[in-house]
């Protein structure tokens, strides 16, 4: 199983790797394509309602193909949408493949979440997003890069992030056989397939907790969408510092994703999901306090913070399914919790984009103040709901 972990681990990586490159792409990008900066909105959540559309069905692919085909093809599919997003000659065929992209990282977003929520303690899920955050960390600067280059662009950037992607796509490939032994070694009872197979959507919405749960962490995802879609042009337009400067700040905020995950796997060896929740709310909060001041570097210092308060909460929404809501429809409802948060988190930041740009990017702290408020009750009622099912 450890061997499994580390390909898991890996292909997490690549998960991370496009999150991250369009957010801090888009101020070059608009301009090259003379579209207005708003439209950002509008293209984001395109691949979020793919991403979403797959988490809903993803259940059912796992089920019949297993996660590692799954993932394996999936990889695939971002590397294709990827490598025709760098060959776009306009905003109209960057969207046809951002379509791509978003159905490849649906799915495995939701098979390897509900695999490692299943089979492996919480710490394992937190490192497991912690590699998530390598790849979202590693993007903004590889794309800075060629954004400062006299002779790069942001589609060079793409292409390095395609070349990774199919690297990674070949070690899953490779570890393909040993993956689907483990996995029919772990495979659930005829029983619970059967009744998993059969429930109909609506039936698993009407499980306690289920409908606040997507509710919460479609909250968190319309914070950290918001802040990785528009965090560049935020700070651009609010401090003037350059496209390249604001991908490295950008870049600040994934580290502090990352590195919260990192010490979240630890800590969460002595405390439980439902507090590594409530912790990462608070500490997050503080960080959008410092968006409130008016000095460039102290003010930014809080996405540090605010993505070091982000980095346990993800995982450990997903990592208490099985706990929350039982193991027969664990996939199912991992998947209707990510299909619905995206559904959520892309429309947020869809609103605050127009809103934003018709009138001023200073709103930023105020509309995060509002979320993450609305996040803390919402996970209260969540944990209130699902506290006496076992």
């Amino acid at each position: 199983m450890i061997s499994l972990l580390v390909v898991i681990y890996v292909v997490f990586i690549s998960l991370g790797l496009p999150d991250s490159l369009f957010g801090v792409a888009w101020p070059v990008v608009h301009t090259e394509f003379s579209i207005d900066e708003s439209f950002a909105s509008i293209y984001s959540i395109i691949t979020g309602v793919c991403t979403g559309g797959v988490s809903f069905v993803s259940g059912k692919l796992i089920r019949k193909f297993g996660t590692a085909k799954v993932t394996f093809f999936s990889t695939i599919l971002t590397a294709l949408g990827l490598l025709g997003i760098s060959f776009s000659g306009n905003i109209v065929v960057m969207m046809i493949f951002s379509v791509i992209l978003g159905y490849g990282a649906g799915a495995i977003d939701t098979g390897l979440n509900n695999f490692v929520s299943l089979h492996y303690k919480a710490q394992h899920m937190n490192w497991l997003h912690c590699f998530w955050g390598v790849g979202v960390t590693l993007s903004p600067i590889i794309m800075s890069k060629f954004l400062s280059g006299e002779s790069g662009s942001w589609r060079s950037g793409y292409r390095v992030v395609t070349l990774i992607q199919l690297i990674i796509a070949a070690f899953v490939l490779f570890f393909i056989p040993k993956w689907q032994k483990i996995e029919k070694s772990v495979k659930s009872s005829s029983e619970e397939i059967k009744n998993a197979s059969n429930a109909k959507f609506t039936d698993i919405l009407k499980i306690k907790g289920v409908i606040s749960g997507i509710l919460s962490l479609g909250l968190y995802c319309s914070m950290e969408f918001l802040l990785g879609t528009w965090g560049a042009s935020y700070i651009v337009n609010v401090f003037s510092f350059s496209p390249d400067m604001a991908a490295k700040w950008v870049s600040l905020y994934y580290g502090g994703i990352m590195l919260g995950r990192v010490v979240s796997g630890f800590v969460s060896m002595a405390l439980s999901d439902k507090w590594l929740i409530r912790i990462g709310i608070c500490v997050s909060f503080v960080g959008i306090l410092f968006l409130y001041l008016p000095f460039a570097n102290i003010s930014l210092f809080g996405l540090l913070l605010i993505g070091f308060g982000f980095g346990p909460i993800f995982p450990s929404v997903l990592h208490s399914v099985p706990e929350r809501f039982g193991s027969t429809f664990s996939a199912d409802i991992t998947g209707y919790h990510m299909g619905g948060a995206y559904a959520i988190g892309f429309s947020v930041q869809l609103i605050y984009g127009f809103i934003a740009t018709a009138t001023t990017f200073k709103i930023t702290a105020f509309i995060l103040t509002a979320l993450s408020i609305c996040l803390f009750a919402a996970n209260e009622f969540t944990i209130n709901k699902t506290k006496k099912i076992k």
